[in-house]
């Protein structure tokens, strides 16, 4: 990563006494990168980045170059936290309300109308900031003219941390216990002033557990679609650039937007996790995407033809041959591109399911039959991996450890390189001996030595065979067709490499597992894999990116470096297995303004008996600490999720302090049907 010195523009940094005004009394904290000839005689675009996790602290280190490169570059670049977060007043309870996207159309309003801009805004973001910058292009708010949106999704049920495929993700109790932990913290004195205690006493006042919201919420109702672009896809009327690493959990979402928006679109797809394409996170290869994004803002945002729009819509990262490791710095591969998405250049492959693997013929029906062990899945990493080494084994690993449990499919050697550039389908006919239960079908290859990556996945909640909308209880016995769409995917298969189907009615700790252990019966004539077959010659060319780069780093001291213990335990008595991961905090003090910043020592566990799916038992602990002189502040989150056959247990406490004395205790013990799931 190559760091920039100087810019075509000197800049200053705003962020004492800049304040947003909202229409019913709160005022958001902004912090603003700014040319230093910025004014009414020489007008500049503005980029909002609008998200939770506090700007004066938490993405401190991350806002610092990325907004300063920007800036450096002829824009107003602006971070403002959500109401109720960070240093702005008000009060945050959940993702994605509809008080923080009214808010953002009052931002871009009002950023429109200072003196120093053209009255042209971009909006942009990862994750949070990419769900929203989505969400608020729907609102269509006049002076928004193009979005950046990166690791984000255009459906909150079926693309999201909370649930994949109708079945409950152990990332919901993840993601929620960390949201669960900044519910209460307050924002800093040194902006808000003597109001700040106000506020943080509203804050702690009723403050939720989020966790219980989402879990009553088992299907794609109302609450949902609140939010999911999906639902209407012309409702967005600005130009949209979609990004993404095909390693992030969102990544489904960017083929999506490129079929239904009817706006000019691009995406761009790495071979990274959850991150901006220029993190030197691994996997690499990084690009320089800050400049791409330059090329996007100049476009749209000041008229310049940068060429950006001649590029294929799509440009994709086709991974070769990707080790069978939970772990590796760089992805082999290629960029690959094409210019209209869906791409009539793909084709399908159909391989039926036979008695002997994988055919390009129907074979006659030869039923295959496994319970699969709870312990399905240990090799499948992290839902969302944020390829940072210290998460644990975030990556898909050798797939081998869960094939061997499962229903295989496997084809014949290859001949040729077989490419794929899509999502892939598949087909069963299956039928299962309970109410409840739930498929995973892995794509893997299969390389020469005997090792397995996984290339692609889906799951499904059977009871969601006929929608996610409703439960539908299965039938014992009675055979069903049902469609399983895999995740998308750019993969080049070797030649001499095996194509295989791994088929399983379980796949923990990525999913809580069904009530009772499934018998899966498959049967083998109508079950078919669609693969999307993109030609290896041909095609448009993909100009070469440019090498990563950004702004100057934020200035820190640490004090202790963070640390990480990961391991699986297996306890040969009982059949437990435990999936232990321990990550200790870093601490580091912000020399800006003096502010000692430390995160407790994460915990979580995952365990389970082998043969019990209601032995399974998820807890996180978690906190976070804020300190300066007499301003000391931690915060202290623990949850805790089993379930029986019929109901989940969700137990949470939550411990605040103020200079080591505890102001606030709060316990949940919720009971919550399971529905299904």
């Amino acid at each position: 990563m190559k760091t920039v010195r100087e810019f075509p523009h000197s800049i200053t940094v705003l962020e004492k006494d800049v304040w947003i005004p909202m229409k019913r009394g709160d005022r958001l904290a902004a912090r603003i990168w700014i040319p230093d000839s910025a004014g009414p005689e020489c007008r500049v675009p503005a980029l909002l980045e609008y998200i939770p996790y506090r700007k004066r602290d938490m993405t401190r280190a991350g806002d610092e170059p990325k907004h300063s490169y920007f800036s450096g570059h002829g824009y107003a670049s602006v971070r403002v936290d959500l109401a109720g977060a960070g240093d702005s007043f008000g009060v945050m309870r959940d993702e994605y309300t509809r008080q923080e996207l009214n808010d953002a159309k009052e931002v871009i309003a009002w950023l429109a109308a200072q003196s120093w801009c053209t009255g042209t805004v971009g909006m942009f973001g990862i994750s949070w900031g990419g769900f929203n910058s989505l969400q608020v292009a729907a609102l269509r708010p006049p002076a928004l003219a193009a979005i950046v949106t990166s690791c984000s999704t255009d459906d909150r049920y079926a693309n999201d941390m909370h649930y994949s495929g109708g079945c409950l993700l152990n990332d919901n109790l993840d993601w929620g216990t960390t949201f669960f932990s900044l519910l209460p913290l307050p924002g800093d004195p040194e902006i808000m002033g003597s109001g700040w205690r106000k506020n943080w006493k509203e804050r702690l006042k009723d403050v939720p557990c989020p966790i219980e919201k989402w879990m009553k919420h088992p299907t794609r109702d109302a609450y949902w679609r609140h939010g999911s672009i999906c639902e209407n896809y012309d409702d967005i009327q600005c130009a949209v650039m979609a990004v993404g690493g095909w390693l992030d959990g969102y990544t489904d979402a960017i083929p999506r937007l490129l079929k239904n928006l009817k706006v000019p679109r691009m995406g761009i797809i790495g071979p990274h996790a959850h991150q901006w394409g220029q993190s030197p996170r691994a996997p690499g290869p990084a690009i320089g995407f800050l400049q791409e994004m330059l090329r996007w803002w100049d476009y749209w945002l000041k008229d310049v033809d940068t060429g950006i729009m001649k590029e294929p819509i799509l440009r994709a990262y086709m991974q070769e041959n990707v080790p069978a490791t939970s772990w590796y710095a760089e992805c082999p591969g290629r960029w690959v591109g094409e210019k209209q998405w869906p791409s009539p250049r793909i084709t399908h492959k159909r391989l039926y399911l036979g008695g002997n693997g994988l055919s390009s013929n129907q074979t006659p029906d030869m039923p295959r039959m496994a319970t699969t062990p709870q312990t399905l899945g240990l090799a499948g990493g992290e839902w969302c991996p944020y390829g940072t080494g210290g998460e644990g084994p975030e990556f898909p690993g050798d797939q081998r450890f869960d094939d061997g449990a499962a229903i295989c499919f496997d084809g014949s050697p290859l001949r040729t390189t077989l490419e794929i550039l899509g999502a892939t389908e598949v087909t069963l006919d299956l039928s299962v001996d309970q109410p409840t239960a739930f498929i995973c079908v892995r794509l893997n290859d299969v390389k020469p030595d005997g090792s397995s990556t996984r290339v692609a996945y889906g799951i499904l909640n059977l009871t969601h065979h006929k929608g996610h909308h409703k439960v539908q209880k299965m039938v014992p016995g009675r055979r069903y067709r049902v469609t399983v769409d895999l995740s998308d995917t750019a993969y080049s298969f070797a030649r001499g490499h095996r194509l295989r189907v791994a088929l399983s009615t379980t796949y923990w700790p990525m999913i809580w597992p069904s009530p009772e252990p499934v018998q899966l019966t498959v049967h083998t004539h109508h079950s078919v894999i669609k693969l999307p077959v993109r030609p290896k010659r041909g095609g448009p060319k993909v100009k070469s990116f440019l090498p990563a780069e950004e702004g100057l780093p934020m200035l820190s001291t640490t004090l202790s470096n963070g640390s990480s213990n990961n391991k699986v335990l297996r306890d040969m008595m009982t059949g437990r297995v435990d999936v232990l991961s321990e990550r200790g905090g870093e601490n580091i003090v912000i020399e800006e303004h003096g502010m000692e910043m430390s995160r407790r020592d994460t915990q979580e566990r995952m365990s389970i008996v082998e043969g019990d799916p209601l032995s399974a038992e998820t807890e996180m602990v978690l906190g976070n600490r804020l300190k300066r002189g007499a301003y000391d502040i931690e915060v202290v989150a623990r949850t805790k999720l089993k379930s029986t056959k019929y109901k989940f247990f969700l137990t949470a406490d939550l411990d605040v302090y103020e200079s080591e004395k505890r102001v606030l205790s709060k316990r949940w013990s919720v009971p919550i049907p399971r529905k299904g799931i």
